[in-house]
């Protein structure tokens, strides 16, 4: 098994806390598909701690590092979205979100300070919820005849594949996603029944 057949994320929310000299840091991680699901979260928390001094972020998305974000929400530039996206990066993870909550409490921290409770805040809650390895997929759209679900749905439970989209009618349109390492195999399986189209999604 290849290492770059697997990623890393997190699978369920957990929530951390961390205090400096007055000021409390609430941390929250979130598994996140897309960015809607980033808004979503984000929003929610500020409806939660409308009095908070900043809700600062970092997320990462997807198996190519190219999709990411963070934001110091009006901390010193760099204290916050930095430090935090640093400790997502240092678990090797993706498809994670995680915001930090700040409650000021009077005193200033300083640049360094600042950078140690984000850091140590986004630290405390992804050790609060397990890293889970994922397989890369690859998705597949599958159109085929209603008579042949059964054959279908018997390759896509030998190999677990993930059904992402399962449209029953006469004629049935499903979304799958294939680990990786198995693609070769499930395309030969799946070509092997009579009128069933495989076309790979981008």
């Amino acid at each position: 098994m290849k290492e770059n057949d697997y990623y890393f994320t997190i699978e369920s929310m957990a929530v951390a806390e961390f205090k400096d000299r007055g000021s409390k840091f609430l941390a929250y991680s979130f598994p996140i598909k897309n960015v809607n699901d980033f808004k979503k979260n984000l929003q929610n928390l500020k409806k939660e701690h409308p009095k908070a001094a900043h809700h600062c972020f970092a997320y990462r998305i997807g198996i190519d590092g190219n999709n990411f974000r963070m934001s110091d929400d009006g901390e010193p530039s760099g204290t916050a979205g930095k430090p935090i996206l640093g400790q997502i990066d240092s678990k090797n993870l993706t498809d994670t979100l995680i915001i930090v909550v700040r409650y000021f409490g009077g005193t200033l921290l300083g640049m360094p300070g600042l950078i140690n409770a984000y850091k140590t805040a986004s630290s405390l809650v992804l050790q609060c919820t397990p890293i889970v390895q994922k397989p890369i997929e690859v998705n597949y759209e599958l159109h085929f005849n209603y008579t042949g679900m059964n054959v279908v749905m018997r390759i896509i439970k030998q190999f677990n594949c993930a059904v992402l989209k399962n449209e029953r009618q006469l004629f049935c349109r499903m979304e799958i996603g294939i680990s990786q390492n198995k693609v070769t195999e499930v395309l030969e399986a799946l070509n092997e029944i009579q009128n069933v189209e495989v076309r790979q999604l981008k």
